[in-house]
Formats: structure tokens, C-alpha cells, sequence
């Protein structure tokens, strides 16, 4: 049967790092546990592109999204996903993901690597410090493996060419070999080839939206939560919801709203 609305969920952080970005791994395990009572099916990359074609998807669908790719998604989420049979869809930038054997996550046991709050990985990946905070690619892999995320672009520096240059023309070269860079480093590295694109910030524009979709990206994801996501409307914004660190009434709230076709749409236009 066809839903008619799509939460569309956003993360960043997993850790016990708690803050305006992070989730800690109590509350995620407890959001999944929600979910999965309450009878949601997270969707993957194909599921959403039926859901937006209008094609049958799960009674009530729902997916998660991560934004950049930190060690905590593999340490802390990860195993989590694993334990509740779930998939997510991870945005890479694929510049920042470091090279080696992946680490111990929390589904090992054992001593378990440091992660970091948002501000404090900010300042190490500014200070070049990338493999401390950031995934890498063999955890990308074995994550990917084992079915917990599907892997997509986050376009490869993660930098906002609208604020670095000022001549269009500059702008959209820039942005198409940051893309093009970001989908060769997939392909080369996960045999990945995906349409899905999450951009920094959740900006675009129009010449954005043109060289993304020039190069073959169609299904585009931002930060802007005060839409609903609907079978046939344009993939090229694919509206998400923060839903922070919270758990309980608060999430379940959150999730409902976003699915919700006459009461999501009430409660956009008051926030707006």
C-alpha cells in the first residue's frame, strides 16, 4: 500500500558526547526500539525512490539519515542498527574518510576508541586531525556489509562554494569536480554508484540543483524540515527532521508529525 507522508529522519552524532547534535546510545537504542514497536520499517535508497514514485512501501516507512561520517556512526549506531535489523543511509564526505583497520565498536566489547562531542570534532578535523573523529573507509565497508548503512555522497570537502566564490561560473566548476570527486572515491572504494546526494549545510540553489543533476544526482536531501516528504513530489528536496537527543513521547511526536499528512502540514505552518 502507498503511505502518504515519509519521515525522513537526521543524525549526526552518536555518542555519549550529548549535545545539540548528538544522540546518546542509550536514547538511539531506544528510538529504534520505538520504532520497532510502533510497527516502522526504515527504508533504503531503493525503498524511498518508490515511495516517491508511488510505488508499494511498508505501511509505515520511515528512514534515518547521518550526515558526514564520524567514527562514533561506526563505533555506537552501527551496532545498534545491527542488533534491531535496521538500515540507515550514511552521507560521506569521502575527503575526510581515513585509511586502516576498523576499530572496535561497541557490539565487540572491549576497550572502545574515544569519540567526540561536535564542537571538539570540528576543531580536529580544522586541525587536520581527520582519523580521530572521522570513519574510515574499511569501517564504511564492514558497515555497508553487514547491511546497517548504505553508504552516499556528502560531496568530498564538504565546503559551501556560494560562500567561497564569488563568479557563478567558478562556483558551479568548483562544486561539479567537489561532486564528480565524491562519486569517483565511492565507486573506486565501496563499488558504490548512487543518486543520492545530502548537501553541507543543507544549502542549494538553483546552479547547485544544475550540476548536481548534470551529474547524474537526483534524489537530494537537505536540512529544511518544514515540509512534508510525498509520493510525486520533486526528489530534489527531500525534506529531514532533526530529531536530537530525545526519546519517549518527545521522539515518538517528532516521528509522527513527519508522517503525518494533515496534522505535519498544521503543525509546519505554525512553526513557520
Amino acid at each position: 500500500m502507498a503511505a502518504s507522508c515519509l519521515p525522513v529522519l537526521m543524525y549526526h552524532h552518536v555518542s555519549p558526547h550529548v549535545g545539540s547534535l548528538t544522540v546518546s546510545p542509550a536514547n538511539f537504542a531506544a528510538q529504534l526500539d520505538w520504532l520497532a514497536r510502533a510497527g516502522y520499517t526504515p527504508l533504503g535508497a531503493a525503498g524511498l525512490a518508490d515511495f516517491f514514485a508511488g510505488r508499494p512501501v511498508p505501511r509505515k516507512p520511515v528512514v534515518l539519515t547521518f550526515d558526514d561520517g564520524y567514527l562514533d556512526n561506526f563505533v555506537y549506531a552501527h551496532p545498534e542498527l545491527v542488533r534491531h535489523g535496521m538500515t540507515a543511509m550514511l552521507f560521506a564526505v569521502t575527503g575526510w574518510m581515513g585509511e586502516g583497520p576498523p576499530r572496535p565498536h561497541a557490539g565487540q566489547g572491549g576497550a572502545l576508541p574515544q569519540t567526540f562531542g561536535h564542537r571538539e570534532a570540528k576543531a580536529r578535523l580544522e586541525a587536520g586531525d581527520t582519523d580521530a573523529v572521522m570513519a574510515r573507509w574499511s569501517e564504511l565497508r564492514q558497515m555497508r556489509e553487514a547491511g546497517s548503512f548504505e553508504i552516499h555522497s556528502h560531496t568530498h570537502t564538504h565546503t559551501r562554494w556560494d560562500l567561497r566564490l564569488d563568479d557563478p561560473a567558478a562556483r558551479r566548476a568548483a562544486l561539479a569536480d567537489d561532486l564528480a570527486r565524491s562519486r569517483t572515491a565511492l565507486a573506486q572504494r565501496l563499488n558504490v554508484n548512487s543518486d543520492h546526494l545530502c548537501w553541507p549545510q543543507g544549502y542549494y540553489d538553483d546552479d547547485y540543483l544544475d550540476v548536481a543533476c548534470a551529474l547524474g544526482f537526483s534524489h537530494l536531501h537537505t536540512t529544511k524540515a518544514r515540509e512534508l516528504n510525498r509520493p510525486g513530489q520533486d526528489t530534489r528536496h527531500i525534506y529531514r527532521v532533526a530529531v536530537k537527543n530525545r526519546r519517549g513521547f518527545a521522539f515518538a511526536q517528532r516521528v509522527w508529525l513527519a508522517g503525518h499528512p494533515r496534522w505535519g502540514a498544521l503543525y509546519n505552518r505554525w512553526k513557520r
